[in-house]
């Protein structure tokens, strides 16, 4: 058993949070030895969020809230600071600027097509996202990855946001269930769309990675704003990108000369393929295009009374590189004369491919009657992904008659939709106190549905299409519930520099019953320049739909592991027949606020959020490892033929002499995850120009406080291994550190940041390559990497800036995976493909080394 927690973690805890802090007050003694020349221009503005001293919407309901004055801990991401960032979609530039957010930047198979983000080292499916404070819907396609920090992922795609539509984002880095919703355990992170009713920009970029020249980048977009009728606004935003394929893997071990031959491949005709041996680019990015449409539009009328609507539309087509097939892996032996025949003599190279719609529309109209002020709103989004298997033949239905198969094959669907409506009411009442008393009330109705589709026959039939089988009728299904919800939330000023707001929520979900949340925060100002604020509150998380029904085939060339709904009788013969149960979290937080000076902020917040029942991704529970049964195979098999009702939804090779088993998401782990959240900012004129000073930065470590019980159907086996237990523990950066600034001196610009991962690691197993036939666990390790990201810029005229810069600009890359599992990898008898990954996909700043670009931007 793996030790989460020792005294050795706990010193180093408080190291990393002391470090965090000696950074800060580092860089507060030199400024402060500075306040005497510096003017008071621009106080509180600082890169991460253009000013702390703009009115925010999120974290409190009260009106008139400053980020530097909010009881809750915020921060503020400008327009210009997701420009600078250099990341051409919005997930890329938030990771950049925001240390407690955390980006998926690599995925396998289609996780690689829809990349996800997390705060505070938690799950995705934690993070509410709201555009212009009303709820987004979240993606169809469920992160089902094992070896990945962000399995069991459905939260929302940020990258269908365009970055041009976008005026700044407020990311609340705390508990709040019962201000928006029970599913608020991590945080809100809150996109305001730009309002201007005037002028616009154009923006075009280019770029590719500095390795192989792959990842060629090209970005285009625009934005126009146009007056409404008096008062009124309509905003519209347009955005293309295109991203082509990277590759940073390893030789694929079975295509050497010297395999080939000892594997008695025909005539080792794969050395002969165009691009040999470089013909497995399983490891890189996926090649995508994509367009974004957004508006937003607001209508004044008599009375004060606005109607608003906003809404964006996205189409994306990707595809990825899947495993390379050698030669023999699809044949036909003719029964009477015993010739065999290999269709493709050089192998294949197959792609899972994806088209996809994603679009969302509010609309709403607000107001105020005898000074209450209302805002009734109905927004309805989803997201469908239909799914390919391109450049690929089915080999089992070939094998049986040798007859040729189609190249490419539709798999199949992903589609869920999410309708709500809400009304707000709040008021503000003199009482006597030394602020007004607001009162809000209001309620929310929401449907959401998800919906798995069949692919064509051929897809699935005879163990399917290689690289990944279609879904089955099995599969296909609809699925839906419906929530209602009612909050009461109480905002205060009991005395001069005391703010108190207190927060109850009631939801009931059509299929999970009642919930009842709540949250207490507390600001308390000692003076203008230092004030202390806390908050306790607890959560509720439902299991996504995705998560309850989402059921496929994944494959490799010589594995297969059915990825079973929880909630279905397939269940039953592991022990798991309950179904997946809700989670349930309490969040503790303290934090302090200092301003030594008109124009410097500095935060820290230290948070523990506890969560019990964790919904989780199991490990790969094997049925059969190499062909030889392993425990449990009974049970395995018996959930198998449930799911399948006796259809051959395994490749029979793989049944024979491969690996296969099932992996599943279930309830029973209990984690604590302790952190602490640090903001610095400080902006200083020097006759050369402007200094926005800058430290940012997260510590975070989760422990396992209940470790699952595997049934006794599966004993000795277990559900959860060491690999699943190491992604919620060790798979994320213990630390986070920014440290930059941004130098703005007449026409010239300069952004610096140098970006210091702490160490993260996994563990993972040799396939059973090794000498005990069994899975044996190695721990992959990335070290504390700096990464330095710059963005240089020049304004040629007053309307037209180029702009050059990096993303890890010194090439840097994460440790290679452990040595052991590459060389058992590369030299397993068996011909095993797994060693072109050498990376881990863990990565916190991927695998595909610096990014370099340039950009051209016309303002209008």
């Amino acid at each position: 058993m793996i030790s989460y927690r020792s005294g050795s973690t706990f010193i180093s805890s408080r190291v990393a949070i002391g470090a965090l802090a000696l950074a800060m007050t580092a860089t507060l003694h030199v400024a402060t030895s500075l306040a005497d020349t510096a003017p008071t221009a621009a106080p509180g503005e600082n890169v991460e969020g253009g000013s702390l001293e703009e009115v925010i919407v999120t974290g409190s309901r009260q009106k008139d809230i400053k980020a530097t004055d909010s009881p809750a801990p915020i921060q503020v991401v400008s327009a210009e600071a997701l420009k600078t960032s250099g990341a051409s979609n919005l997930m890329g530039a938030l990771a950049q600027l925001v240390p407690s957010l955390q980006m998926q930047a690599f995925g396998a198979d289609q996780a690689g097509q829809t990349l996800l983000a997390k705060l505070r080292g938690l799950s995705p499916n934690d993070v509410l996202v709201l555009i212009n404070g009303k709820r987004r819907h979240t993606t169809a396609n469920l992160q089902v990855d094992t070896g990945s920090p962000f399995q069991g992922g459905a939260g929302v795609d940020l990258n269908f946001i365009p970055l041009d539509a976008i005026d700044h984002i407020e990311v609340l880095t705390d508990g709040a269930a019962a201000q928006y919703g029970t599913d608020a355990i991590a945080g809100v992170i809150n996109i305001i769309l730009k309002r201007n009713s005037s002028g616009g920009s154009l923006t075009s970029t280019y770029g590719q990675y500095g390795n192989d020249g792959g990842g060629r980048t090209e970005d285009v977009s625009g934005n126009a704003g146009f007056e409404a009728g008096t008062g009124g606004f309509f905003n519209i935003t347009g955005d293309f990108t295109d991203h082509g394929h990277s590759n940073v893997g390893e030789i694929d071990p079975r295509l050497t000369p010297a395999n080939l031959a000892a594997a008695g491949y025909p005539n080792s005709n794969a050395a002969n393929a165009p691009g040999y041996p470089n013909l497995n680019r399983i490891s890189g990015d996926a090649a995508i295009q994509q367009k974004i449409l957004a508006v937003n539009s607001g209508f004044d009328f008599e009375g004060g009374t606005e109607l608003y609507f906003f809404g964006t539309y996205g189409h994306k087509d990707a595809a990825s590189y899947e495993n390379y097939r050698v030669p023999n892996k699809v044949s036909y032996t003719d029964p009477t004369t015993g010739v065999t025949t290999y269709p493709f003599p050089y192998g294949f190279n197959p792609q899972e491919a994806s088209d996809e719609d994603d679009y969302q529309l509010n609309l709403g109209v607000k107001g105020s009657v005898a000074s209450w002020s209302w805002d009734l709103a109905t927004g309805f989004g989803g997201d469908k992904v239909a799914l390919s298997t391109l450049d690929s033949a089915n080999a089992g239905t070939y094998a049986l008659n040798g007859v040729p198969t189609p190249s490419n094959y539709y798999d199949g669907y992903l589609q869920d939709t999410q309708w709500t409506t809400t009304l707000d009411i709040d008021k503000d009442f003199d009482v006597g106190l030394a602020g007004p008393l607001n009162v809000a009330f209001g309620g929310e109705y929401r449907r959401e549905t998800y919906t798995i589709g069949a692919g064509v026959p051929l897809s699935y039939e005879d163990g399917g299409a290689q690289s990944y089988p279609g879904f089955t009728p099995l599969d296909a299904g609809s699925h839906d519930r419906k929530n209602y919800a009612g909050y009461v939330d109480l905002a205060a000023k009991p005395i001069d520099g005391l703010r108190v707001d207190v927060a109850g929520r009631y939801e009931h979900y059509s299929d999970f019953g009642d919930a009842k949340v709540g949250k207490l925060t507390a600001r308390y100002d000692f003076t203008p320049e230092f004030a202390l604020r806390g908050t306790v509150s607890n959560g509720f998380r439902a299991p996504t739909l995705a998560e309850e029904y989402y059921s496929s085939t994944n494959v490799g060339p010589s594995t297969a592991y059915i990825q079973l709904p929880p909630n279905s009788s397939a269940a039953a013969p592991l022990g798991l027949g309950n179904g997946l149960q809700p989670e349930k979290s309490v969040n503790f937080s303290t934090g302090l606020v200092w301003r030594p000076l008109p124009h410097m902020n500095a935060t820290l917040d230290l948070y523990q959020i506890t969560i019990t029942n964790r919904i989780v991704g199991s490990g790969n529970v094997a049925g059969a490892i190499n062909g030889v049964p392993q425990p449990g195979e009974a049970a395995i098999n018996d959930a198998i033929a449930l799911y399948s009702h006796g259809s051959d939804v395994i490749d029979p090779d793989v049944l024979k002499t491969g690996s296969y088993g099932i992996n599943i998401f279930a309830n029973g782990i209990d984690t604590r995850t302790r952190g602490a959240d640090l903001t610095f900012d400080f902006p200083y004129d020097y006759s050369f120009g402007k200094i926005d000073w800058m430290v940012s930065g997260t510590y975070n470590e989760t422990s396992i406080t209940k470790y699952a019980t595997t049934p006794p159907e599966l004993a000795p086996n277990v559900l959860y291994d060491q690999t699943a237990y190491s992604e919620l523990t060790t798979a994320s950066p213990r630390f986070v550190l920014n440290l930059g600034g941004l130098l703005t001196a007449g026409k010239f610009d300069f952004n610096l940041v140098e970006k210091i991962y702490g160490k993260s690691s996994d563990y993972a197993n040799d396939d059973g390559d090794g000498p005990t036939g069994t899975f044996q666990y190695f721990k992959d390790e990335i070290g504390v990497t700096a990464i330095t990201n710059v963005d240089v810029g020049y304004w040629y005229t007053d309307h037209l800036k180029l702009s050059v810069g990096a993303i890890n600009a010194f090439n840097r890359f994460p440790n290679k995976i452990n040595g052991t599992i590459l060389s058992r990898e590369q030299n397993y008898p068996g011909g095993d493909n797994a060693a072109v990954g050498q990376y881990p996909i863990f990565s916190p700043f991927g695998i595909n080394g610096g990014f370099y670009y340039a950009k051209v931007l016309y303002k209008f």
